[in-house]
């Protein structure tokens, strides 16, 4: 499995989540990530998960997920496959 990206450090303290991601370092506030991490405990927001992939972080005390490509603004283009019915 490739790694979508690196992760190597994750606190959430004070309503904000920062990060380095692939080197870069990031700091968000929960308010305009997630209403669910907002109104999140310290204790609940301390249990999270990182996906082996690098694609996301998992709060399992709150069911909660975010992507990683959305905390850096990466945005991808429509598929280019349809459905058949």
């Amino acid at each position: 499995m490739s790694k979508q990206h690196d992760i190597t450090e994750i606190t959430v303290s004070k309503g904000t989540l920062a990060a380095v991601v692939d080197g870069r370092s990031l700091s968000v506030d929960l308010r305009t990530l997630s209403p669910t991490l907002e109104r999140a405990s310290d204790d609940e927001l301390a249990i999270f998960e990182v996906s082996p992939s690098g694609y996301g972080i998992h709060w399992p005390r709150v069911d909660e997920d975010i992507s990683i490509d959305g905390l850096l603004g990466v945005r991808h283009a429509p598929s280019m496959f349809k459905e058949s019915a």
